[in-house]
């Protein structure tokens, strides 16, 4: 049984759908949800509530085997600052500590572009920008800075234990397409370094994230390979940041958030192009 919180949003659905396809039960945690027996109404801010809902629900699930922690404010400006730090941080701490105490020990965690930069005012170090850069220039990115050091921390509590960050851009549903039409203005999509990644394939990634869990903590970038921008990305390189070092292997479109790492130890490749 594989927990996902977060399971009503927009990559909390695509993930339940996915791990099902896989074959695997899957029980949804979030404020609200569709009624049945694959989903629990859980207060993620109560750590009581938490840890209970880990451990079992009575004609729901006798226990997890892996947990999947997406639930989040998910941006910055749907409520003050101070409690979207408070909120996210909160509930993230109770999810990998319930996890702890509940002998849970494969989870993964959606970490985010904001804790590397986003909106990039500041040029990043160099181009595209990898995994060993984390940078937070907002109170949502300041947590998922503090959740990534959190879970550093407590993968080191149990033996065994697996914990991967992934770090998502700009997640679009399917029926969300017609923004790309913007793909040939120079500034679309800047603050996110042209990148995005279907709801789709940000499922995948959490798939194949658990399916080659290791012990120990790992953090991957998850965008699509390629940019939304229809401007060659050395292009939009030099435009964006420039006398910033670009890779010299860099493709003609590929995305300034690298997938690289993601591609070569999970074998990720995205399914969905807007092109």
């Amino acid at each position: 049984m594989i927990g996902v919180t977060g399971s009503g949003g927009k990559l909390g659905k695509a993930t339940v759908a996915r791990l099902r396809a896989d074959g695997h039960d899957v029980m949804g945690f979030d404020l609200a949800g569709p009624p049945g027996a694959g989903f629990t109404r859980v207060n993620l801010t109560d750590f009581g509530q938490t840890l209970d809902a880990f451990l079992s629900v009575t004609a729901r699930h006798h226990g997890l085997d892996a947990l999947v922690h997406l639930a989040a404010i998910p941006v910055n400006g749907l409520v003050p600052d101070a409690a979207t730090f408070h909120n996210n941080v909160t509930v993230s701490f109770n999810a990998l500590f319930a996890a702890h105490r509940a002998g849970i020990r494969t989870i993964v965690l959606a970490s985010s572009i904001t804790a590397m930069g986003f909106p990039f005012d500041e040029a990043p170090p160099a181009l595209p920008v990898d995994e060993t850069y984390t940078r937070a220039t907002n109170t949502y990115g300041l947590g998922k800075v503090a959740e990534e050091a959190m879970a550093a921390q407590l993968v080191t509590w149990a033996h065994g234990t697996s914990i991967t960050a992934l770090r998502f851009t700009n997640v679009v549903a399917e029926d969300e397409y017609a923004t790309f039409e913007r793909a040939e203005d120079p500034g679309y999509r800047r603050d996110l370094l042209g990148s995005w990644v279907d709801a789709r394939d940000g499922a995948r990634a959490i798939a194949l994230a658990l399916a080659a869990a290791q012990p120990g903590f790992e953090v991957y970038n998850v965008a699509a390979p390629e940019s939304g921008s229809r401007i060659p990305s050395r292009r939009l390189a030099a435009d964006w940041f420039p006398g910033t070092p670009v890779a010299d292997d860099l493709g003609e479109y590929e995305s300034l958030m690298s997938t690289r790492k993601i591609r070569e130890r999970l074998g990720f490749v995205a399914a969905h192009d807007w092109r």
